[in-house]
């Protein structure tokens, strides 16, 4: 399950930038895309963190932890994916629609595969 965590953070990082990139053209649905990737790649980091310096070795329920967090956060995801692909469709005519919808593109693509995996990851840990 570990080898999730390198592409899993660098396509959440892509959505963050390419949501940012557009200038947030629609507050509502691309701040909670932002909330969800910026926040969810600085828990991961925290939870990779306290798994190299061995605190998982200390605790019973690290895999049952890790796979909640893991599944929580494929959610939340799946629902910020969800919101970008609105904020997609949306931009399709707005005033600088040829340039906003191909990084909307990007970054639709980009959270439904951030999404697809944690659920991986999530799972992976589980049947491990």
């Amino acid at each position: 399950p570990d080898v999730y965590v390198c592409p899993r953070q660098v396509c959440g990082a892509w959505v963050w930038i390419l949501v940012a990139a557009t200038s947030v053209s629609f507050p509502l649905l691309q701040g909670w895309v932002m909330y969800v990737s910026l926040t969810s790649c600085l828990f991961s980091l925290l939870l990779l963190l306290s798994y190299l310096f061995g605190f998982h070795r200390n605790s019973e329920n690290w895999k049952v932890l890790d796979s909640l967090y893991h599944g929580a956060t494929a959610i939340l995801y799946m629902s910020a994916a969800v919101l970008q692909a609105n904020a997609t469709i949306r931009s399709e005519a707005g005033p600088h629609a040829p340039l906003y919808y191909q990084l909307n593109c990007a970054a639709s693509f980009f959270a439904f595969l951030t999404t697809f995996l944690y659920i991986l990851h999530a799972f992976s840990i589980y049947y491990h």
